[in-house]
């Protein structure tokens, strides 16, 4: 029995910890977001889309950086487009259209986002599920999205 109540208090723990860490790494996307808002304020947005792109700069900590784009909205939004124009991991995503990129489930995200950066508020969180580059596996995720013009910053993290 005392195993049992040793293991039912460690998994809580975990989840306790798990849940704070958590929400530490999504406040960590908002500041994140939010400070380069500032950065593309005193700098323009050349040097805060090569700061972006910089992974070792300042929009970068470990799993957690930052990705901007330019969603081009049309009178027509079925030609809606999302184009990639700086990304903290990934270079190789820079000049993509993402704008059907879809999840493990098929949930169309970067339109999501982009329906968050064109939204009154310009700002909200999306989740979906996405290969996680440190497990392989496939994990939920969420994203947190703010147009701040002429971008669309976004930063996401492993939930």
């Amino acid at each position: 029995m005392t195993t049992l109540i040793k293991a039912a208090v460690t998994a809580a723990l975990a989840i306790a910890f798990g849940s704070a860490a958590a929400a530490d790494n999504k406040q960590e996307c908002v500041s994140m977001v939010k400070k380069a808002g500032d950065f593309l304020a005193a700098n323009g947005k050349d040097k805060t889309l090569a700061e972006i792109n910089n992974p070792k700069g300042l929009f970068s900590h470990g799993e957690i950086y930052l990705f901007a784009s330019d969603h081009v909205p049309n009178w027509d939004s079925s030609k809606d487009r999302t184009i990639t124009l700086a990304h903290g991991a990934n270079p190789k995503l820079v000049g993509k259209d993402m704008t059907d990129l879809k999840d493990a489930d098929g949930f169309a995200f970067v339109k999501r986002m982009a329906e968050i950066a064109s939204s009154k508020s310009g700002e909200g969180w999306t989740d979906y599920k996405w290969p996680n580059p440190v497990t392989k596996a496939i994990e939920p995720k969420t994203t947190f999205t703010k147009r701040i013009e002429p971008l669309v910053i976004s930063c996401g993290v492993y939930k």
